[in-house]
């Protein structure tokens, strides 16, 4: 077979894409603008620390065992569940909720607050759960052709669930709880969506159904980066050539065919099809000069909140700090509601600790910690300065020290800052937006930009801002649904 494929970007979606049509027999080759693949899905490793610079555990693992099983491998990488999920620790509260998937475990927790909470819970997933099962393979796990395909896919989903559509993700957890912990609780997953709890549609609660229920959150054994090191190990026995600091910003199309795309350099690379795994949305505005996508458009769509990470290595063990922490302030809803505009209400921030070297002691130096921080901030339409950053995460720092009863700033001996910035330049996120275009109900499914161009024939693109939409899984979901697109092009 002599149909050949060229991948633009290393990210996940890119990667697990090029696996599946080289075990296919296409010839695949893939060309990234940074120096080593993964995209945000990556590693930095500085000053004797490891860190992972983005996801830093994951969910719906049968998705990776199926991705595995359709290309005749072992996963090329090792999991365990979370056990519990993650700890929630509030300002205002002096005990620290532990997210555990038996029920009745998470239930006694809050036995003070919510004494009800167990069956409040049983019955909310329950619903939860009734729409992911009503929904994942009808709609999440399809290629549409059209809108009106779409929109008449939807219309064979069970009408129990339309009032979801109308609500908020925190409405809807409302319903179901009193309390004002297992409200913010129950809905911290609302943020991996890259929005906050108070704009996201109340159908992503299905997302409580895969963490507390279906499957639940996963480790991998030496870091998330191993995900990428074990597709990158089976890329290369199928012999795929990736080039590395090599950037596309322009093209070569005659009629309706892409005959090459051009990097950096000048350099022209051409293939039978073009997958691009940069954002869907950019991608189209920046090198193909769309006029749906010019600037202007892009910044009337609506996008995912920055994230502002910072990756600290201390030479102190924290004993105290578990694996996965969420840490809340007083004022949960006044920052959630005004986080995407008003930079001021990073005084008192909700934001993410993960330390990674906890059960992977080679990520840290002996007696060392390695730390990730990430927390939810404006992205660079609303804040577009960041000289105030150093302010910030040594706000957080004192804040985090403070809760865990240990002065950390003397025990630093490693620090890396990525604000918006930094996220904008080294992954072309537009205004720096940590996930893409947001989830909101003109841009899902078919209202997403699409997988497959609209001007090329052989133009197709995978990843977070195209169908189905962000995160790890659904990048591996995405992929299968960019993978099918271009085997229906080859036919």
């Amino acid at each position: 077979m002599n149909k050949s494929v060229l991948i633009v970007g290393a990210g996940i979606g890119g990667l697990a894409t090029a696996l599946r049509l080289a075990k296919k027999g296409y010839k695949v080759e893939i060309v990234e603008k940074n120096g080593q693949a993964g995209g945000r899905l990556n590693q930095i490793k500085k000053d004797g620390f490891t860190f992972d610079t983005g996801p830093s555990f994951f969910s719906m693992s049968f998705e990776f065992e199926e991705f595995a099983r359709e290309c005749g491998i072992e996963l090329p990488f090792k999991y365990v569940a979370l056990d519990p999920l993650y700890s929630v620790h509030f300002s205002d509260n002096p005990q620290t909720f532990f997210l555990h998937k038996d029920i009745q475990k998470l239930a006694e927790q809050f036995k003070d607050v919510e004494p009800d909470f167990e069956e409040k819970m049983r019955n909310y997933l329950a619903k939860s759960g009734a729409l992911f099962h009503d929904t994942v393979d009808l709609v999440i796990k399809q290629n549409f052709d059209s809108v009106w395909a779409y929109l008449w896919t939807l219309m064979r989903v069970n009408p129990v669930h339309l009032p979801v559509l109308f609500r908020t993700f925190w409405q809807e957890v409302k319903r179901h709880f009193t309390s004002q912990e297992a409200r913010q609780i129950v809905s911290l997953v609302a943020f991996f969506l890259g929005r906050t709890p108070f704009d996201t549609m109340a159908i992503y609660t299905l997302l409580s159904y895969t963490e507390f229920k279906h499957d639940g959150y996963y480790n991998v054994e030496g870091g998330m980066y191993r995900i990428v090191e074990g597709i990158l190990s089976e890329l290369k026995k199928e012999q795929v050539q990736i080039t590395y600091n090599t950037e596309i910003v322009d093209y070569v199309a005659k009629g309706g065919r892409l005959e090459c795309v051009v990097d950096n350099l000048g350099k022209r690379w051409s293939a039978d099809v073009v997958l691009i795994n940069g954002d869907a949305a950019v991608f189209r505005s920046r090198v193909f000069k769309r006029k749906k996508y010019a600037v202007e458009k892009l910044d009337q769509m609506t996008w995912t909140m920055g994230y502002l990470t910072f990756y600290i290595g201390v030479k102190c063990k924290l004993p105290q700090v578990n694996h996965h922490n969420y840490y809340v302030g007083s004022n949960f809803e006044e920052y959630a509601n005004g986080i995407l505009e008003h930079p001021d209400t990073l005084e008192k921030p909700y934001y993410y600790v993960n330390v990674l070297s906890k059960y992977n002691e080679e990520c840290a130096p002996e007696g060392c910690e390695s730390l990730l921080f990430v927390c939810p901030v404006p992205n660079l339409l609303h804040k577009p300065n960041w000289d105030d950053k150093e302010e910030i995460v040594d706000s957080i720092l004192a804040d985090f020290s403070q809760r865990i009863g240990k002065e950390l700033t003397a025990e630093i001996v490693s620090k890396t800052i990525y604000t918006p910035l930094e996220w904008e330049k080294q992954f072309n996120l537009h205004r720096g937006s940590g996930l893409g275009l947001a989830h909101n109900m003109n841009q899902i499914g078919a209202f997403r930009p699409s997988n497959f161009d609209e001007k090329f024939k052989n133009v197709f693109y995978v990843g977070a801002s195209t169908i189905p939409g962000a995160g790890l899984p659904m990048a591996i979901i995405s992929s299968k649904l960019a993978s099918e697109r271009i085997e229906s092009f080859f036919q």
